[in-house]
């Protein structure tokens, strides 16, 4: 039996587009055991991903403190599983320094990799270089055709375990919401303050399609709770600090997702849910909704976002709801 390793450490929307390529890998080798190997903090991603058989969790925090006991502990053990797994194949879809040297000490035969650097290329038996820069999702494809693999027809499903599932059901119940009912997701905030659409925009945005009968979620991470509390002072539900995999079931059973480029909007766009992406700039190797380019709405000149117009967004919110509702300026 092949095992083969696949390799992404960061961040929950950089994993969540190597879901295309991991269906591919399992394509070409349906009898394979395929490990992943993930930070910590994105391990729990891995459990909707259907075709991977077995998690290496990375401890990058232990790595990196000053605590000589941890770092041998967790370096030992990553050795011990890297050599231990008898790779015969490891896909780098990173292509840093650290992801570079985590290939290599698998001792594969097939290292197969897209070094961001000439230099890396040494822990690569096939390394991919010379690329157009395009979605990262379709260059992860490229890679494995580069190795030699078969590309099929292109899957990108993430399968929303059960109990997530059943939480978010509890949530809407426990908010008295209808699943049954319009709702727009909201996830107002990203990884970075250049990629965020002032929050009053978000809000008004809130209040303008509350008006007009759509339940209305706001999310968002632990630390996102204290800023919304002003959305909860309008009576809107807030869903921040719940777990990743709940946001996903309230982004499944919402209408529609509204937010910037964060990693919650991609797994939306995974389980088959309509976004709606606003972007600071949009630009050959953006991570726009994967095939859906035109789910986007993008900030007329680069790193402007905040100029992104309320009517601009209610519309794209409209033609998404399948609504004509009228577009007021400030939403009541």
């Amino acid at each position: 039996m092949e095992n083969i390793l696949l390799i992404r450490l960061k961040s929950i929307g950089d994993v969540i587009l190597t879901l295309p390529a991991v269906r591919m890998v399992r394509d070409n080798f349906p009898a394979a055991k395929i490990t992943f190997l993930t930070s910590a903090e994105n391990a729990v991603l891995l459990r909707g991903f259907c075709e991977v058989d077995e998690v290496i969790a990375l401890d990058r925090a232990a790595l990196r403190s000053r605590n000589p006991l941890k770092v041998l502990g967790e370096a030992a053990g990553l050795l011990r599983r890297l050599r231990g797994g008898n790779f015969s194949l490891a896909v780098d879809f990173q292509g840093y320094g650290e992801t570079a040297w985590l290939t290599r000490l698998t001792g594969a035969n097939e290292r197969w990799g897209r070094p961001s650097k000439p230099g890396r290329k040494w822990a690569y038996t096939h390394a991919l270089t010379e690329v157009a820069r395009g979605h990262a999702a379709a260059g992860h494809l490229d890679l494995l055709q580069h190795g030699g693999l078969t590309i099929g027809p292109v899957h990108n499903e993430f399968h929303l375990p059960s109990d997530a599932l059943e939480m978010a059901s509890g949530f809407f119940a426990e908010h008295k919401l209808d699943s049954k009912r319009p709702t727009l997701f909201i996830q107002p905030f990203t990884s970075g303050a250049h990629k965020n659409w002032p929050l009053e925009n978000y809000l008004a945005v809130a209040r303008h399609w509350r008006s007009l009968g759509v339940q209305i979620i706001l999310g968002g991470g632990p630390a996102d709770r204290a800023a919304l509390v002003p959305a909860q002072a309008e009576g809107f539900v807030s869903s921040a600090g719940v777990p990743l995999l709940v946001t996903g079931g309230l982004m499944f059973l919402s209408t529609l997702v509204l937010g910037g480029d964060t990693g919650a909007l991609h797994l939306a766009v995974a389980i088959n849910r309509r976004v709606v992406m606003l972007m600071h700039e949009v630009i050959p190797g953006s991570p726009i909704p994967f095939q859906h380019p035109d789910w986007v709405v993008k900030a007329p000149r680069p790193v402007a976002i905040a100029e992104i117009t309320l009517e601009e967004v209610n519309a794209a919110v409209a033609l998404a709801l399948g609504a004509s509702p009228v577009i007021r300026s400030n939403p009541a």
